[in-house]
């Protein structure tokens, strides 16, 4: 029983690059001091690792700096994290310090279970998500072998943020996303991202956000540069509330609220000018 168990839960193999029947090689390729390969891809700013038998965030932040030297940035270079990519940007924050010169975080994803959060504060926002995502970070938390079998079955809660359907207060958010589905781009980006394989490229992302941390963001040192936080107030998927704590607590964040924004922040006409104002112009 044991063995057909296993079998059940046991994701699909990876789909390695430059592997039989694994995706194509199609652009250039750097490769990290483990053997693992860095890919670029038309699209601006998109890249891959290959797959690797475990991750965490130290493996994160230090393929962000192999990934910074390889593509000759120097001694100190900037770290933008949004959405589920803010764990990466804590990840650097934590491990490579002395590598930044200044590090944003938009909209970015949270641990509910950092001990920097009051217990009832940190419900609270758990229980605003949908059903299937509440239970989608349970089984991520306490058994994160099982959550490939998990976000497959049809007869449990469904997790709004794989399906995509997440209801979005936001009207910018809502038009933002309508549009990309629409117009196939959220298909294409989905594919692209996925192309080791879900469990690979989605489900590690998941594990490695939603277990227990190595350390709680809220008591890290003040770095020795500035570091950013934009938060939308309607944003239907990172409750505003839990931004507003880490910033009250975190005295050396710079918080920026954005009282008619959601959670893609980047659907904002002007706002990635403004972010890389704020970055780069900054006395």
């Amino acid at each position: 029983m044991a063995t057909f168990l296993g079998k059940v839960v046991q994701p699909q193999k990876s789909k390695l690059r430059c592997s039989l029947g694994g995706p194509a090689v199609t652009a250039l390729r750097i490769r990290l001091k483990d053997g693992s390969r860095v890919q670029d891809h038309p699209c601006p700013w998109l890249y891959w690792l290959q797959a690797r038998p475990r991750r965490w965030l130290g493996s994160e932040a230090s393929d962000i700096e192999e990934l910074a030297d390889a593509l000759e940035l120097g001694k100190k270079f900037y770290v933008v994290g949004t959405s589920m990519g803010g764990y990466v940007a804590w990840a650097c924050l934590k491990y490579i310090p002395d590598r930044l010169a200044g590090a944003a975080l938009l909209a970015s994803v949270i641990n509910y279970r950092w001990p920097g959060f009051p217990k009832d504060l940190s419900n609270e926002a758990y229980h605003q998500q949908a059903v299937g995502d509440q239970w989608l970070l349970r089984v991520a938390y306490y058994a994160p072998w099982l959550l490939n079998w998990w976000v497959n079955q049809s007869w449990l809660p469904s997790p709004t943020v794989i399906q995509g359907n997440t209801f979005l207060p936001n009207h910018l958010d809502s038009q933002f996303r309508d549009r990309a589905i629409s117009s196939g781009i959220f298909l294409q980006r989905r594919n692209i991202s996925t192309l080791q394989g879900e469990h690979e490229s989605l489900h590690w992302d998941l594990m490695v956000m939603f277990r227990k941390w190595e350390f709680d963001p809220m008591d890290l040192p003040p770095p020795s540069f500035p570091v950013h936080l934009w938060q939308g107030c309607k944003d239907g998927i990172m409750p505003a509330s839990l931004q507003k704590h880490i910033s009250q607590r975190v005295g050396w964040i710079k918080y920026h609220e954005v009282p008619d924004g959601g959670h893609f922040l980047n659907a904002i006409p002007g706002f990635d000018d403004h972010l890389l104002k704020t970055l780069l112009l900054q006395p």
